[in-house]
């Protein structure tokens, strides 16, 4: 069974995509620094990384949670459950 599944996020509707990223925005563990930053900046933020392929949306089908990775760890990922299938 594949454990991960890459999410566009041009599949989703526009307010869909807006509520994961202000649920992922205000997580704990999500402090941008020093400065204080608005909601919506960091959103804005993860929107434009989504954009650029910088962050991938990754759901977990064993867990049925949803979550924001690198590029780098999303290829893992993906790559993992891949081989994991073939055998």
């Amino acid at each position: 069974m594949v454990d991960f599944l890459e999410i566009p996020p041009e599949r989703l509707q526009p307010d869909v995509l807006q509520a994961l990223l202000e649920e992922f925005a205000s997580r704990d563990g999500t402090d941008y620094g020093e400065h204080e930053t608005s909601l919506q900046k960091k959103v804005d933020s993860l929107q434009r990384q989504l954009t650029r392929g910088d962050i991938k949306l990754l759901y977990d089908a064993a867990s049925e949670q949803w979550d924001l990775v690198s590029q780098i760890e999303a290829v893992a990922l993906l790559q993992e459950d891949s081989r994991e299938q073939e055998q």
